[in-house]
């Protein structure tokens, strides 16, 4: 089978080679964020118990460019089905979960702090005036330390379904250990940003299942949005500067 091209966008490509997929980066990319990314996913992946591609190889093309290669986990994103069959979203979203919900059942103590990762960003976001700065930092610094597998990035987009409905996680390239709510914010964000129903009934069923008070959540919301605002997205701007002002929730 010849290399096929599944995904590209400004700093990698991703190609399929038979039951591989190979994740190309752009000339230039820095090797030490190659590097970190596979060894998070190979951390993660010893934890056991998460169905995650396994990382076969990292390496160097003849252009020297780097490339880390995976298991080609066969199926559709959750994203696809979602899209495809807009009646069963609900049940997706219930799937959706109680898939996040296992995740966050494991730990994985070699993993960056979530806290100590939100504090780099909020400090490195030069639009943030100095009161802003210092009362996201002081509100983050309140939070409870815990020490839970967040995966930073969980959304429809990264979970593939397979024929027997079998789901695997991609991208694990933000993963930490920290506050399960601080993650459900992040998901919670991501979802906003396409569809704000579908983001509601993500918040409603993450706290019916396990009893979390719905503020509780939100007040991640203005850390994590602030966390957003350094990946400079234009079409983001309007809703995260508009949840960096609320200050608490009732």
């Amino acid at each position: 089978m010849a290399r096929e091209l599944i995904s590209q966008n400004a700093t990698k490509s991703v190609y399929r080679d038979g039951n591989k997929a190979i994740k190309v980066f752009c000339k230039g990319f820095p090797k030490a964020e190659v590097l970190n990314e596979a060894l998070i996913s190979a951390r993660v992946e010893a934890v056991g118990g998460i169905n995650i591609p396994s990382i076969l190889e990292v390496s160097v093309d003849e252009d020297g460019c780097w490339a880390i290669t995976k298991d080609f986990i066969d199926g559709k994103t959750l994203q696809e089905l979602m899209d495809e069959n807009p009646d069963k979203v609900d049940e997706y979203l219930n799937q959706m979960v109680d898939l996040q919900l296992m995740i966050h059942s494991k730990t994985c103590p070699l993993l960056n702090k979530l806290k100590d990762k939100m504090a780099r960003q909020i400090s490195e976001i030069e639009e943030l005036n100095p009161v802003n700065r210092y009362d996201l930092m002081t509100r983050l610094d309140s939070t409870p330390k815990h020490v839970k597998l967040c995966h930073g990035d969980f959304q429809p987009s990264n979970i593939i379904v397979k024929d027997d409905g079998t789901m695997y996680v991609l991208d694990w390239v933000h993963a930490t250990q920290g506050n399960a709510s601080a993650d459900v914010a992040r998901t919670y964000l991501l979802l906003c940003l396409d569809d704000e129903n579908k983001a509601e009934k993500y918040m409603d069923l993450f706290c019916q299942k396990t009893g979390t008070d719905k503020r509780y959540v939100q007040q991640w919301l203005p850390l994590v949005a602030a966390a957003q605002l350094t990946k400079k997205r234009p079409e983001e701007q309007e809703l995260l500067h508009r949840w960096l002002d609320v200050c608490d929730y009732q």
